[in-house]
């Protein structure tokens, strides 16, 4: 039994709506199985992925910089939003104690395991010296909990270009609900993939050893495995687009003839069409007017752009007027 079983019923309607769309969809969520998340982890190593390598550099050779215009006298909540394995994060929880900060650490995650996964690795990496405190949750429910009310400065980590995984105005929707649960002062930093020559784009969602097909065909095989489906791999194909016009890297499964899908869970025949697809993932890029727009519509003020070398990505720290 995989992770996120335990919420199979949720995994069930989201499917159903998703395939009796038009067109049909899957939601990218659910690509995080313990498969998805060790072939997301070979992905993360790969020549042409640089996304991951992008934001370390910037959080290697800026992250003090981005400590020292976040510092405060006040205790800082740093509250994370998905937390992954919190590698990243540690480099600026480092930077924080070097400066002799006040701080404790918030993982925010809806999977158990991983805030047990994620405070087990930051309590052996900083031997018990920084104060770990999971909360269990969707971002905006897990925002209010009282874990996270008291005084202080909260400063909101938002990493791994994981904006660009909304559309652009549920991006914004999503940055205006983060603002309103700000307070005066508080910040929030935000990772952006940036818009760049296109090829380096698209094969980055298309790379060579076909790890990044693998992860997008698992997600078939998740639902083989939990929802009793009869996906065949071999008819389907992963196929990545780029529109440079909106900025906009899509990830699509193309059935690749005609046929008849059972899902044992829904009771229920989806039909495909050939050469039908499936819509899986967006991973929107961004200029600094579409950074500069979160900031002007949210009540938001940016502190400081931090790049790496190739101007390839960037780690935006916005603060609440």
């Amino acid at each position: 039994m995989t992770e996120l079983v335990h919420n199979a019923e949720t995994l069930l309607t989201d499917v159903v709506k998703g395939l009796t769309a038009n067109p049909k969809s899957l939601p990218s969520r659910y690509f995080y199985d313990a498969t998805g998340d060790l072939l997301f982890q070979k992905i993360m190593q790969l020549p042409e992925y640089y996304l991951t390598r992008a934001e370390s550099e910037i959080l290697h050779g800026q992250g003090a910089a981005i400590v020292r215009q976040g510092s405060s006298e006040q205790y800082i909540q740093v509250v994370e939003l998905g937390a992954g394995d919190g590698s990243k994060t540690k480099l600026l929880l480092q930077e924080m104690r070097e400066q002799k900060l006040k701080f404790g650490y918030y993982p925010i995650d809806i999977s158990p395991g991983a805030l047990e996964t994620i405070t087990r690795n930051m309590e052996n990496t900083f031997a018990g010296s920084i104060a770990v405190f999971p909360v269990e949750g969707e971002y905006f429910e897990a925002l209010t909990s009282p874990v996270l009310q008291h005084r202080g400065k909260r400063l909101i980590l938002f990493l791994g270009s994981n904006i660009g995984n909304y559309q652009p105005r549920e991006a914004s929707d999503f940055m205006g609900r983060i603002s309103q649960d700000m307070n005066s002062g508080d910040q929030i930093l935000v990772g952006f993939d940036l818009k760049k020559e296109p090829h380096i784009i698209l094969d980055a969602y298309n790379d060579s050893q076909g790890i990044t097909r693998q992860f997008n065909l698992n997600l078939l095989r998740r639902l083989n495995t939990e929802l009793g489906a009869n996906f065949n791999l071999r008819q389907f194909t992963h196929f990545p687009v780029y529109d440079p016009v909106q900025g906009a890297a899509r990830s699509y499964l193309v059935s690749l003839c005609e046929q008849e899908v059972y899902i044992e869970a829904a009771e229920k025949k989806f039909h495909f069409r050939p050469y039908e697809a499936v819509f899986t993932e967006i991973s929107q890029k961004y200029d600094e007017r579409m950074i500069q727009e979160f900031a002007d519509k949210h009540e938001l003020e940016i502190d400081g752009i931090y790049k790496d070398s190739r101007g390839w990505f960037a780690d935006v720290l916005y603060r609440k007027l």
